[in-house]
């Protein structure tokens, strides 16, 4: 599925880049790994090569496909959500864990609505932090331009 330097986007965490591959012994079982390093964070990550796909492992989005990101970014309409902000809270965090980048740009999208209407809460604030940085990263390797200008990008077509 993934090559030695490849960049690969595992949910929750962002874009990092696969540094080796390694064949480890688990339980007496010999199993191989992509060995991942988060672009972000450097933190490294061991993914089974056999479930990486089912843990969500995927490539970094196709820029074809970027449009499709910034049409979820511009629409207006953002559902009601009248629950406590703990529970709203867990709900997009799901969602980003998904690992779905459109998840992440309909979160992203809500968290800057709600910001607007009512404000957010502490941990609605960092998650909304975190949806922004996972987009900014995954759209500036995919189009291979700076995050700076990624950035700006998104903040223009905001509602």
């Amino acid at each position: 599925m993934f090559e030695l330097g490849d960049f690969a986007v595992y949910p929750g965490h962002g874009v990092g880049v696969i540094e080796t591959i390694e064949r480890i012994e688990v339980g007496g079982n010999a199993q191989d790994f992509y060995i991942l390093r988060v672009l972000d964070t450097k933190m490294t990550i061991m993914v089974p090569t056999e479930s990486a796909r089912l843990a969500g492992m995927r490539q970094v989005i196709d820029p074809g496909k970027i449009p499709e990101v910034y049409r979820i970014l511009k629409e207006k309409e953002v559902p009601n959500n009248h629950q406590p902000w703990n529970q709203r809270y867990r709900g997009y965090m799901e969602r980003i864990k998904g690992g779905s980048i459109f998840e992440v740009a309909k979160v992203f999208r809500e968290l800057y609505s709600l910001k607007a209407e009512k404000g957010l809460s502490f941990g609605e604030r960092k998650l909304m932090d975190t949806a922004e940085r996972l987009l900014i990263k995954e759209l500036a390797i995919s189009k291979e331009e700076e995050e700076v200008e990624i950035g700006k990008e998104i903040q223009s077509i905001l509602p």
